[in-house]
């Protein structure tokens, strides 16, 4: 009768171990590796359809909700909420306190809280299981939603902005390109807008046990640090902002362009609608130039910029992310960058929900 093949395997395995035997070899297991599970909330997982298309973005009314709110915030600081400041400039962590149980006048608190220390950080948030249309609901208190013309979003859910990166998957790399020695790439969301967004929500899913976090810098502050013949002089300036490069890359790598991109002119020095502090609103994700100036005089202009504002240590934080974190921004007033420096083969993954807000008010 013919060997059967559990013999031959058997066999195979003996022979095997007495080989080894031979040569004083110790048989070792291959050491498994932990399978990937998958992203923790697949719902958010990033939705990209070509054929999708937005109409053009119509202007609008806002009214700031910090406008309306009491300036002791007593629903937002309550007493069981604790504070901690990152900066003097900006950057709060906050404990004690649920975004998702906010009332109307908490959240009006929450708006005019962020205007003011630009960045708040909120811990041990349920936020991200409350389900998208809560999470919508809540946010579109700010400003209607924006809808990215090139990212992964949600699918039936156009608000979400999915950010996600893991060991298959890195855009932001496709983006900048693999042969810069900095990684960071700073910029105020979608500045291209004709009404760019305000109060910013951004939520972690998945993380990496290190690294990953979010650098912001101050805006308000990287404008009073210049001399005053200098502020007056960018006062009245103007710049284009632009998505087309964005576009661009989107429709080369066969992506969305949901619709077509936009330029804006806006004031160099802005003055915020709440706090009516005067901030820079330039950026290297998306300013490209001064309007009425010189090539040369542009570059040197926004070079001179840029580098102020990215490079001003002083005046910017490293918001660190932990399960259940939402941090929220002010977009006008401040200028942000991923930190892509975690190990490749690590998730990160998570979503942001921006609502527009004012025309840019010139100082």
């Amino acid at each position: 009768m013919a060997p059967s093949v559990s013999d031959i395997a058997s066999n195979a395995a003996e022979q095997v171990s007495n080989g080894l035997s031979k040569l004083n070899l110790k048989e070792t297991k291959q050491e498994e590796k932990p399978q990937d599970k998958g992203p923790s909330y697949p719902f958010y997982y990033p939705y990209f359809d070509a054929a999708e298309k937005f109409p053009p973005t119509e202007l609008f009314e806002h009214t700031d909700p910090g406008l309306r709110a009491d300036p002791k915030k007593p629903n937002l600081l309550g007493p069981n909420t604790k504070v901690h400041h990152i900066s003097p400039y900006l950057g709060t962590e906050i404990t004690g306190v649920q975004l998702s149980q906010l009332n109307e006048a908490g959240l009006d608190e929450l708006a005019l809280y962020t205007a003011e220390r630009k960045v708040v950080v909120f811990r041990d948030q349920d936020f991200k299981d409350i389900g998208p249309d809560k999470q919508i609901a809540l946010t579109k208190r700010y400003g209607p939603i924006q809808r990215h013309p090139t990212s992964g979003n949600v699918k039936g859910y156009p608000e979400f902005h999915v950010v996600y990166r893991d060991a298959e998957n890195d855009r932001f790399k496709e983006y900048l390109g693999d042969n810069r020695a900095n990684k960071t790439s700073w910029h105020s969301d979608v500045s291209y807008e004709r009404q760019p967004p305000g109060t910013t929500f951004f939520f972690i899913l998945d993380q990496p046990p290190v690294g990953g976090d979010t650098l912001f810098a101050s805006q308000v502050e990287a404008y009073n640090r210049l001399s005053d013949g200098f502020k007056k002089r960018l006062e009245g300036l103007r710049a284009v902002h632009s998505a087309v490069a964005q576009a661009e890359h989107s429709r080369q790598r066969g992506g969305p362009v949901r619709r077509e991109p936009v330029e804006s002119e806006h004031p160099v020095v802005r003055v915020h609608p709440v706090t009516g502090e005067k901030a820079l609103f330039v950026n290297p994700g998306f300013t490209r130039r001064i309007v009425g100036f010189k090539d040369e005089e542009s570059e040197w202009l926004l070079k001179f910029l840029f580098d102020h504002i990215t490079k001003g240590a002083d005046f910017s934080i490293r918001a660190a992310w932990q399960p259940g974190t939402v941090v929220i921004w002010d977009n006008r007033v401040s200028i942000h960058s991923a930190t892509p420096d975690f190990d490749k083969n690590l998730r990160r993954h998570a979503v942001r929900l921006t609502p527009q807000a004012e025309v840019p008010i010139p100082a």
